[in-house]
């Protein structure tokens, strides 16, 4: 039986909130032993000489998200070619708030860590807004928050999500292996080959998206993007009018997967922060002030001012229903950036203290974001009901 898509955002959540705390008592316990040799524990997979020989936390990172990012690169294409996104005047307001949000908390994060060495390749960090649980959260204002709202919220984390991508294969990456590279672009090229004389069917794109993965794995980007790769090529049309699109079975497919299992999974195995004096030392680092700062104060003023600035310069129009004290408060849910922030954090720190400090703002930041969030919007929205309430009073 399908799950709803509001219930599984609230289940999601849970999930999700409740790997993280599990995560924390792991790491700060009696247990923090048998967390951290799990969390490494060596895993092979392949025939000698070719195979891969890699602890668990990268399997996690870089192969099981890889569905992940497939989910998220399906949820893109599927805006961009038919849905919220589809028209340039329906998407230039959240791609502007989304902009808005990526620069600023990102100029926020270089301030404060910007003379500290390696502390600033965490530059990304409070960019990006996790999808699952900002929508989640938002859930539980139910049919008080405008459709507008939703509708805004999505299309801004998606926009997050594209330039988490491309920031994370840009700028993230390893040292890059030519030829590995050359094989995953010769592979992407077979895929779109198959998309376009209409034969890319379930077994060949999945062959070849192990390929891919495979390659990047070995070139040194990060192999997990091979997800959004292999979305881009999946039809977004059925052939007989009376199946859905394999686009959309690939969603309905994953969803609840990655919602119910991968995230929490990556959630659990990423969010063990062990909360040491040097870690609470690092508290006003220049790592966790940036992260901090950015997702709490960064992401409620890039996308507020970015959504001001847009609208007053009539490049795009407020959904119906929706004022910008609901901008505020969906700007503040966008600070919940925990998925593709703990993401980036495993890639951008090799040295564990400032890894630690960056996931404890993290949490620290997404839980006040989220907090305040809503706090702002059941407000807001009362606010709205009022002046429905008192018009409906003076037309009596």
């Amino acid at each position: 039986m399908a799950i709803e898509p509001l219930t599984l955002n609230r289940i999601s959540g849970v999930l999700i909130l409740s790997a993280i705390v599990l995560a924390l008592i792991a790491a700060n316990s009696p247990l923090a032993e048998i967390y951290a040799k799990v969390h490494h524990a060596p895993i092979r997979i392949g025939l000698v000489p070719y195979q891969i020989d890699a602890p668990l936390i990268v399997w996690i990172n870089q192969g099981l998200m890889t569905f992940f990012f497939v989910l998220v690169g399906v949820e893109i294409k599927q805006e961009l070619v038919a849905g919220h996104l589809s028209t340039l005047r329906k998407a230039a307001l959240p791609a502007i708030a989304a902009l808005g949000g990526m620069i600023v908390p990102a100029l926020i994060y270089i301030a404060f860590a910007a003379f500290e060495g390696d502390a600033v390749r965490g530059w990304a960090i409070p960019m990006a807004t996790d999808i699952a649980l900002a929508l989640a959260l938002l859930s539980l204002l139910g049919n008080r928050v405008p459709v507008g709202l939703k509708v805004f919220l999505m299309a801004l984390a998606i926009f997050d999500d594209l330039g988490a991508v491309a920031i994370i294969a840009f700028f993230y990456g390893e040292e890059v292996h030519t030829l590995p590279l050359m094989l995953a672009a010769l592979t992407f090229a077979a895929m779109v080959g198959l998309n376009r004389v209409g034969q890319a069917k379930p077994l060949p794109l999945a062959m070849l998206g192990a390929i891919l993965w495979l390659a990047l794995f070995q070139s040194g980007i990060e192999a997990a993007l091979a997800g959004v790769l292999i979305a881009a090529v999946v039809p977004n049309e059925a052939k007989h009018d009376d199946s859905n699109p394999p686009l959309l079975r690939i969603q309905q497919l994953l969803h609840p997967w990655a919602s119910l299992l991968i995230v929490p999974i990556f959630g659990f195995f990423n969010a063990g922060v062990t909360i040491e004096i040097e870690t609470l030392q690092n508290v006003t680092g220049g790592v966790s002030l940036g992260v901090f700062f950015g997702l709490f104060l960064g992401k409620q003023i890039g996308v507020l001012g970015a959504t001001w600035c847009a609208v007053k310069l009539r490049i795009g129009v407020l959904p119906p229903g929706v004022g910008f004290r609901h901008i505020y408060g969906a700007g503040l849910l966008a600070g919940v950036g925990f998925t593709m922030g703990l993401f980036v954090t495993a890639l951008a720190f090799d040295v564990a203290a400032l890894a630690a400090s960056a996931r404890l703002a993290i949490l620290i930041g997404s839980t006040l974001s989220a907090v305040v969030g809503l706090a702002v919007l059941r407000f807001a929205q009362g606010k709205h009901e009022e002046r429905i309430s008192r018009r409906q009073r003076d037309a009596i």
